[in-house]
């Protein structure tokens, strides 16, 4: 579980990298670091399980109000940016995996 928990830990922070060419870099920088935290927090046993399914639970609700109206896929590559539907996939796409990550977190770590 251990190397699980520095994996994602590592994972979000190369999340939070990748979002400084975002227009709103400073929210999702916030959010992925968090993660991260919880991550790394969680190797020590610093944090109470109960402050990871808190997490677990925000992110799971922003994930669902990130969702887009109309669901068009994540594409990457040539069509990556068709529209803004694409942008919040991708955005609930990583709320939905910060949440299962912390639920994990909280019942197995």
């Amino acid at each position: 579980m251990r190397l699980l928990k520095i994996f994602f830990g590592i994972i979000f922070v190369i999340f939070a990298y990748l979002q400084l060419n975002d227009p709103d870099s400073g929210v999702w920088i916030a959010i992925y670091s968090f993660a991260a935290l919880g991550c790394f927090m969680s190797i020590r046993e610093l944090w109470p399980s109960w402050v990871f399914y808190v997490l677990a639970a925000g992110y799971l609700v922003a994930a669902i109000l990130q969702w887009p109206p109309e669901f068009e896929g994540i594409f990457f590559g040539e069509t990556a940016m068709r529209s803004l539907n694409i942008e919040l996939a991708r955005e609930s796409l990583g709320l939905g995996i910060c949440a299962v990550v912390m639920a994990v977190i909280g019942k197995w770590g």
